[in-house]
């Protein structure tokens, strides 16, 4: 599975799918264990990270770190990608089209490593894969029965939270024990015809 997520960081490395192509410095895919149990997805790099080639790797990573640390986990243990792999100019948010030109990329990343448990980060990754125009204030707080038997748990961005440390960081804090709980909880995976479907179906 490592091999195959190495071809395809290679591929998305060139992709000009959209305009999001001719502004970037470098395609930030992802990062962390191919073979993780547990899967952020965050929304669009930022300066930093696409500066580094490396997703949350600036205050907001710092902050996503100290809540892994707190749950016995490291960035070494997870995996980490976004929705949109190239910045968006100014760190606007991704537009529609930009979104279904990435999403493919995002559909084979969650395959290949095969997490238990994917963790959204803000509002556009809990609204693209719980495919809901609810918010994440009142999305999050709960883990939700996804894609081929995974759990999902909804948490706020880490620089949402940043802005409003005394409110959202508790709420993040309990987010992540609920993330913890869940990676212990046993995975039902369905029955392969079921799972072939469902990667047909996953966030189109």
């Amino acid at each position: 599975m490592s091999e195959a997520l190495r071809e395809l960081t290679e591929v998305a490395l060139v992709c000009t799918r959209c305009r999001l192509a001719e502004t970037r410095t470098q395609v930030v895919f992802g990062v962390g264990d191919p073979a993780a149990d547990l899967m952020f997805v965050g929304e669009a790099p930022g300066f930093n990270e696409d500066q580094q080639g490396e997703p949350f790797v600036g205050a907001a990573g710092q902050l996503l770190n100290r809540l892994l640390s707190e749950i016995g986990l490291s960035r070494e243990d997870v995996y980490i990608a976004n929705v949109i792999k190239c910045r968006p100019p100014g760190n606007r948010d991704p537009l529609p089209d930009e979104i279904d030109c990435c999403k493919g990329y995002l559909r084979a990343q969650i395959g290949l490593i095969d997490p238990n448990v994917v963790a959204t980060l803000g509002n556009f990754a809990t609204k693209l894969l719980l495919r809901t125009e609810t918010g994440i204030t009142r999305l999050r707080g709960r883990s939700y029965p996804w894609w081929q038997g995974r759990l999902l748990v909804p948490t706020y961005h880490p620089a949402a939270a940043l802005r409003s440390p005394n409110s959202l960081i508790p709420e993040m804090q309990n987010d992540f024990q609920l993330i913890s709980r869940a990676l212990e909880t046993p995975r039902v995976r369905p029955p392969a015809v079921e799972k072939a479907s469902e990667q047909m179906n996953l966030f189109t």
